[in-house]
Protein backbone atom coordinates (compact mmCIF):
# COMPACT_ATOMS: atom_id res chain seq x y z
CA UNK A 1 0.00 0.00 0.00
CA UNK A 2 1.59 3.26 -0.92
CA UNK A 3 1.58 6.24 1.79
CA UNK A 4 -1.33 7.96 0.72
CA UNK A 5 -3.60 4.85 0.25
CA UNK A 6 -1.86 4.19 3.84
CA UNK A 7 -3.39 7.58 5.19
CA UNK A 8 -6.61 7.52 3.91
CA UNK A 9 -7.34 4.23 5.20
CA UNK A 10 -6.05 5.42 8.89
CA UNK A 11 -8.01 8.93 8.27
CA UNK A 12 -11.10 6.35 7.89
CA UNK A 13 -10.65 4.16 10.31
CA UNK A 14 -9.94 7.15 13.42
CA UNK A 15 -13.52 8.64 11.84
CA UNK A 16 -15.17 5.27 11.72
CA UNK A 17 -13.98 4.70 15.38
CA UNK A 18 -15.44 8.26 16.82
CA UNK A 19 -18.27 7.79 14.53
CA UNK A 20 -19.33 4.47 16.22
CA UNK A 21 -18.42 5.69 19.91
CA UNK A 22 -22.41 6.29 20.79
CA UNK A 23 -22.03 2.27 20.65
CA UNK A 24 -20.27 1.76 23.30
CA UNK A 25 -21.63 4.84 26.08
CA UNK A 26 -24.77 2.44 25.36
CA UNK A 27 -23.15 0.57 28.38
CA UNK A 28 -23.33 3.24 30.34
CA UNK A 29 -26.47 5.07 31.07
CA UNK A 30 -26.85 7.83 32.99
CA UNK A 31 -22.64 7.82 34.25
CA UNK A 32 -21.18 9.22 36.58
CA UNK A 33 -19.85 12.47 34.33
CA UNK A 34 -17.20 13.01 37.69
CA UNK A 35 -15.58 9.73 37.43
CA UNK A 36 -16.01 9.27 34.00
CA UNK A 37 -13.77 11.82 33.47
CA UNK A 38 -11.10 11.69 36.18
CA UNK A 39 -10.70 7.34 35.39
CA UNK A 40 -10.29 8.26 31.73
CA UNK A 41 -7.40 10.59 32.59
CA UNK A 42 -5.98 8.35 34.99
CA UNK A 43 -6.16 5.75 32.40
CA UNK A 44 -4.79 7.69 29.30
CA UNK A 45 -1.22 7.67 31.56
CA UNK A 46 -0.32 3.77 31.23
CA UNK A 47 -2.16 3.46 27.81
CA UNK A 48 -0.05 6.09 26.51
CA UNK A 49 2.87 4.96 27.76
CA UNK A 50 2.25 1.83 26.26
CA UNK A 51 1.98 3.32 23.13
CA UNK A 52 5.15 5.32 23.36
CA UNK A 53 6.92 2.35 24.17
CA UNK A 54 5.66 0.30 20.69
CA UNK A 55 6.17 2.84 18.72
CA UNK A 56 9.20 3.05 16.67
CA UNK A 57 12.20 4.84 17.43
CA UNK A 58 13.21 6.60 20.87
CA UNK A 59 10.49 7.56 22.83
CA UNK A 60 11.44 11.10 24.36
CA UNK A 61 11.85 11.47 28.18
CA UNK A 62 10.15 13.70 30.71
CA UNK A 63 12.98 16.23 30.89
CA UNK A 64 12.85 16.31 27.10
CA UNK A 65 8.90 17.21 27.09
CA UNK A 66 9.14 19.76 29.99
CA UNK A 67 12.30 21.23 28.22
CA UNK A 68 9.95 23.04 25.45
CA UNK A 69 7.90 25.10 28.03
CA UNK A 70 5.94 26.77 25.25
CA UNK A 71 4.50 23.44 23.87
CA UNK A 72 4.34 21.93 27.57
CA UNK A 73 2.18 25.02 28.40
CA UNK A 74 -0.08 24.88 25.56
CA UNK A 75 -0.54 20.74 25.65
CA UNK A 76 -1.70 21.75 29.24
CA UNK A 77 -4.02 24.40 28.36
CA UNK A 78 -5.34 21.87 25.61
CA UNK A 79 -6.04 19.27 28.18
CA UNK A 80 -8.34 21.72 30.20
CA UNK A 81 -10.51 22.35 26.51
CA UNK A 82 -10.74 18.60 25.66
CA UNK A 83 -12.34 17.71 29.20
CA UNK A 84 -14.92 20.16 28.50
CA UNK A 85 -15.30 19.03 25.60
CA UNK A 86 -15.23 15.00 26.15
CA UNK A 87 -17.63 15.86 28.98
CA UNK A 88 -20.13 17.47 26.75
CA UNK A 89 -19.90 14.75 24.39
CA UNK A 90 -19.78 12.08 26.88
CA UNK A 91 -22.86 13.78 28.96
CA UNK A 92 -24.82 13.77 25.35
CA UNK A 93 -23.96 10.02 24.90
CA UNK A 94 -25.13 8.76 28.22
CA UNK A 95 -28.05 10.55 27.97
CA UNK A 96 -30.17 9.81 24.54
CA UNK A 97 -28.50 12.87 23.34
CA UNK A 98 -26.46 11.20 20.54
CA UNK A 99 -28.30 14.04 18.05
CA UNK A 100 -26.66 17.03 19.68
CA UNK A 101 -23.10 15.25 19.54
CA UNK A 102 -23.83 14.70 15.86
CA UNK A 103 -24.87 18.36 15.68
CA UNK A 104 -21.65 20.24 17.75
CA UNK A 105 -19.17 17.94 15.10
CA UNK A 106 -21.09 19.75 11.91
CA UNK A 107 -20.56 23.42 13.34
CA UNK A 108 -17.36 22.47 14.60
CA UNK A 109 -15.54 23.09 11.21
CA UNK A 110 -17.73 26.15 10.82
CA UNK A 111 -16.10 27.34 14.01
CA UNK A 112 -12.60 26.41 12.91
CA UNK A 113 -13.48 28.99 10.13
CA UNK A 114 -14.59 31.46 11.84
CA UNK A 115 -10.78 30.97 14.43
CA UNK A 116 -8.95 30.70 11.25
CA UNK A 117 -10.05 34.21 10.63
CA UNK A 118 -10.04 35.66 13.62
CA UNK A 119 -6.53 34.16 15.23
CA UNK A 120 -4.63 33.23 12.12
CA UNK A 121 -5.86 36.20 9.84
CA UNK A 122 -7.13 33.93 7.13
CA UNK A 123 -9.35 34.98 4.30
CA UNK A 124 -12.53 33.38 3.72
CA UNK A 125 -13.50 31.53 0.17
CA UNK A 126 -17.09 31.92 -1.31
CA UNK A 127 -18.04 28.53 -0.25
CA UNK A 128 -16.43 28.82 3.01
CA UNK A 129 -18.87 32.16 3.79
CA UNK A 130 -21.92 30.22 2.58
CA UNK A 131 -21.11 27.56 5.06
CA UNK A 132 -20.42 30.03 7.99
CA UNK A 133 -23.88 31.76 7.22
CA UNK A 134 -25.73 28.71 6.46
CA UNK A 135 -24.52 27.20 9.74
CA UNK A 136 -25.18 30.23 12.04
CA UNK A 137 -28.88 30.34 10.47
CA UNK A 138 -29.25 26.36 11.20
CA UNK A 139 -28.35 26.70 14.49
CA UNK A 140 -30.18 30.59 15.35
CA UNK A 141 -33.65 28.55 13.44
CA UNK A 142 -33.28 25.45 16.08
CA UNK A 143 -32.47 27.74 19.26
CA UNK A 144 -35.53 30.15 17.99
CA UNK A 145 -38.02 27.14 17.81
CA UNK A 146 -36.99 25.11 20.91
CA UNK A 147 -36.47 28.19 22.95
CA UNK A 148 -32.90 26.89 24.42
CA UNK A 149 -29.56 26.67 23.18
CA UNK A 150 -28.45 23.14 22.64
CA UNK A 151 -25.86 23.65 25.38
CA UNK A 152 -24.05 20.19 24.75
CA UNK A 153 -23.58 20.34 21.26
CA UNK A 154 -22.29 24.40 21.58
CA UNK A 155 -19.63 23.43 23.99
CA UNK A 156 -18.37 20.54 22.03
CA UNK A 157 -17.78 22.50 19.63
CA UNK A 158 -16.47 25.65 20.63
CA UNK A 159 -13.96 23.73 23.17
CA UNK A 160 -12.89 21.08 20.68
CA UNK A 161 -12.19 24.40 18.17
CA UNK A 162 -10.24 25.65 21.13
CA UNK A 163 -7.98 22.50 21.54
CA UNK A 164 -7.51 22.22 18.00
CA UNK A 165 -6.01 26.30 18.30
CA UNK A 166 -3.76 25.22 21.61
CA UNK A 167 -2.66 22.30 19.57
CA UNK A 168 -1.28 24.60 16.97
CA UNK A 169 1.04 25.63 19.26
CA UNK A 170 2.80 21.98 20.52
CA UNK A 171 5.97 21.09 18.91
CA UNK A 172 5.66 17.55 20.14
CA UNK A 173 4.31 14.45 18.15
CA UNK A 174 0.85 13.70 18.57
CA UNK A 175 1.59 10.77 21.29
CA UNK A 176 3.34 12.81 23.50
CA UNK A 177 1.05 15.46 22.94
CA UNK A 178 -1.52 13.25 24.69
CA UNK A 179 0.77 12.10 27.02
CA UNK A 180 1.53 15.32 28.55
CA UNK A 181 -2.48 16.28 28.37
CA UNK A 182 -3.24 13.25 30.55
CA UNK A 183 -0.11 13.97 33.07
CA UNK A 184 -1.27 17.80 33.49
CA UNK A 185 -4.38 16.19 34.63
CA UNK A 186 -3.11 13.07 36.37
CA UNK A 187 -2.94 14.54 40.30
CA UNK A 188 -6.58 16.16 39.81
CA UNK A 189 -7.87 13.15 39.13
CA UNK A 190 -6.37 11.04 41.28
CA UNK A 191 -7.14 13.41 44.52
CA UNK A 192 -11.00 13.45 43.50
CA UNK A 193 -10.91 9.75 42.88
CA UNK A 194 -8.93 9.22 45.91
CA UNK A 195 -11.81 11.47 47.70
CA UNK A 196 -13.90 9.52 46.01
CA UNK A 197 -13.36 6.04 46.95
CA UNK A 198 -12.44 7.69 50.91
CA UNK A 199 -16.19 8.89 51.59
CA UNK A 200 -17.38 5.65 49.91
CA UNK A 201 -19.67 7.45 47.29
CA UNK A 202 -17.70 6.02 44.18
CA UNK A 203 -20.49 4.97 41.46
CA UNK A 204 -17.48 3.12 39.25
CA UNK A 205 -15.61 1.31 42.41
CA UNK A 206 -18.77 0.50 44.45
CA UNK A 207 -20.08 -1.40 41.43
CA UNK A 208 -19.24 -4.64 40.38
CA UNK A 209 -16.26 -5.14 38.13
CA UNK A 210 -17.57 -4.85 34.41
CA UNK A 211 -18.68 -1.17 35.70
CA UNK A 212 -15.66 -0.43 36.47
CA UNK A 213 -14.11 -1.84 33.34
CA UNK A 214 -16.69 0.27 31.02
CA UNK A 215 -15.17 3.39 33.08
CA UNK A 216 -11.54 2.73 32.66
CA UNK A 217 -12.05 1.70 29.16
CA UNK A 218 -12.97 4.66 28.02
CA UNK A 219 -9.72 6.21 28.09
CA UNK A 220 -8.40 3.38 25.00
CA UNK A 221 -11.52 4.01 23.44
CA UNK A 222 -11.30 7.67 23.36
CA UNK A 223 -7.64 7.59 22.50
CA UNK A 224 -7.23 5.08 19.94
CA UNK A 225 -9.03 6.92 16.85
CA UNK A 226 -6.65 9.39 18.18
CA UNK A 227 -3.36 7.35 17.05
CA UNK A 228 -5.17 6.41 14.11
CA UNK A 229 -5.60 10.12 13.30
CA UNK A 230 -2.33 10.76 13.83
CA UNK A 231 -1.04 8.14 11.30
CA UNK A 232 -3.38 10.00 8.64
CA UNK A 233 -1.96 13.40 9.09
CA UNK A 234 1.41 12.05 8.30
CA UNK A 235 0.89 10.57 5.26
CA UNK A 236 -3.04 11.82 3.44
CA UNK A 237 -3.59 15.01 2.68
CA UNK A 238 -5.21 17.95 4.52
CA UNK A 239 -8.26 18.11 1.91
CA UNK A 240 -8.89 14.81 1.90
CA UNK A 241 -8.83 14.39 5.59
CA UNK A 242 -11.08 17.27 5.34
CA UNK A 243 -13.49 15.79 3.62
CA UNK A 244 -13.49 12.56 5.88
CA UNK A 245 -14.60 13.98 8.69
CA UNK A 246 -17.72 14.45 8.09
CA UNK A 247 -17.59 10.38 8.31
CA UNK A 248 -17.89 11.43 12.05
CA UNK A 249 -21.03 13.13 12.96
CA UNK A 250 -22.74 11.17 9.67
CA UNK A 251 -22.34 8.27 11.19
CA UNK A 252 -23.51 9.13 14.37
CA UNK A 253 -26.90 11.06 13.08
CA UNK A 254 -27.77 7.83 11.62
CA UNK A 255 -27.07 5.70 14.88
CA UNK A 256 -29.39 8.39 16.60
CA UNK A 257 -31.91 8.34 14.74
CA UNK A 258 -32.00 4.77 13.00
CA UNK A 259 -30.60 3.06 16.04
CA UNK A 260 -31.46 4.83 19.20
CA UNK A 261 -35.00 6.20 18.02
CA UNK A 262 -34.28 9.79 18.67
CA UNK A 263 -36.74 12.28 17.55
CA UNK A 264 -35.94 14.29 14.16
CA UNK A 265 -38.88 16.52 13.99
CA UNK A 266 -39.67 19.81 11.33
CA UNK A 267 -36.74 21.84 13.29
CA UNK A 268 -33.85 19.71 13.53
CA UNK A 269 -34.63 18.67 9.59
CA UNK A 270 -34.78 22.60 8.41
CA UNK A 271 -32.00 23.26 11.32
CA UNK A 272 -29.72 20.33 10.08
CA UNK A 273 -30.72 20.79 6.47
CA UNK A 274 -29.07 24.69 6.86
CA UNK A 275 -25.83 23.30 8.09
CA UNK A 276 -25.62 20.29 5.67
CA UNK A 277 -26.22 23.22 2.54
CA UNK A 278 -23.03 25.34 3.52
CA UNK A 279 -21.14 22.32 4.32
CA UNK A 280 -22.00 20.86 0.94
CA UNK A 281 -21.48 24.25 -0.70
CA UNK A 282 -18.02 24.15 0.94
CA UNK A 283 -17.07 20.37 0.04
CA UNK A 284 -18.05 21.15 -3.45
CA UNK A 285 -15.46 24.46 -3.29
CA UNK A 286 -13.21 22.10 -2.24
CA UNK A 287 -13.03 19.42 -4.68
CA UNK A 288 -13.43 21.84 -7.34
CA UNK A 289 -10.07 23.58 -6.16
CA UNK A 290 -8.37 20.27 -5.94
CA UNK A 291 -9.35 18.80 -9.11
CA UNK A 292 -5.74 18.06 -10.88
CA UNK A 293 -5.71 20.27 -14.26
CA UNK A 294 -5.40 18.16 -17.54
CA UNK A 295 -1.98 18.06 -18.77
CA UNK A 296 -1.38 20.63 -21.84
CA UNK A 297 -0.81 18.93 -25.10
CA UNK A 298 2.78 19.42 -26.05
CA UNK A 299 3.78 21.54 -29.15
Amino acid sequence: MNPTRFGNVMAAVAFLLWGAMPLYYQFMPNAAMDELLALRIAASVPFLLLMLQCRKGNAPTWKTLTADKRSFMFASLASVMMCVSWSAFTWAMTNDRVLDASLGFFINPLLVIGLGVVAFKESLSLGQKAAVVFGALGLSYQVWQYGEVPVAAVLMAVFFTLYGWCKRHVKYDAISSLLVEAIALMPFAAVYMAYKIGTGTSVAVSGDMSTLLLYLGAAPITLAPLFFFSEALKHAKLSMIGLMQYIEPSLQFVLAVVLFGEAFDSVKTVSFGLIWLGLAISIVEGLIRVKPKPDLPQT
